[in-house]
Order: C-alpha cells, then sequence, then structure tokens
C-alpha cells in the first residue's frame, strides 16, 4: 500500500507539470491570437468601407465649361 501512495503521489505532480506546460505553451501564444484578430478587424473594416464605395457611382469634377455638351446623335 506504501508504494501505491507514492505512484499516487507522482502521477498526480506529473498531470500537474505536463498541465502547466501546455497553459503556459497556451499563454505564450496568446499575445499573437490577439494581435492577429486586431489585424482581421483592420481589414474586415476597410473591407466593408471599399464595398460601401464600390455602390455609390464616382463623382465627376465639376464642369468649368459654359458650354452645354456636344448633343448625341
Amino acid at each position: 500500500m506504501d508504494g501505491a501512495a507514492i505512484l499516487f503521489i507522482l502521477a498526480v505532480a506529473g498531470v500537474a507539470a505536463i498541465s502547466l506546460f501546455a497553459l503556459k505553451g497556451l499563454l505564450d501564444q496568446l499575445p499573437d491570437v490577439i494581435k492577429s484578430a486586431g489585424q482581421v478587424r483592420d481589414e474586415w473594416e476597410r473591407f466593408k468601407k471599399k464595398g460601401d464605395e464600390a455602390g455609390k457611382p464616382p463623382e465627376l469634377p465639376p464642369s468649368t465649361d459654359d458650354e452645354e455638351p456636344p448633343a448625341a446623335a
């Protein structure tokens, strides 16, 4: 019974160590994930802004000629 208690303690310590190692790896990747999410958000807003502008007709510069444009035949 004495050996089983030691094995149980070692098993719990091993699981805790592996869990902490995995958690540390996950937390190390978190800043990059947040940075990427910000870039995706910025690109999405830029994409939506381009979509809004695409639906509008292009603005023509004001005409400086006082003459009437030629009539279509």
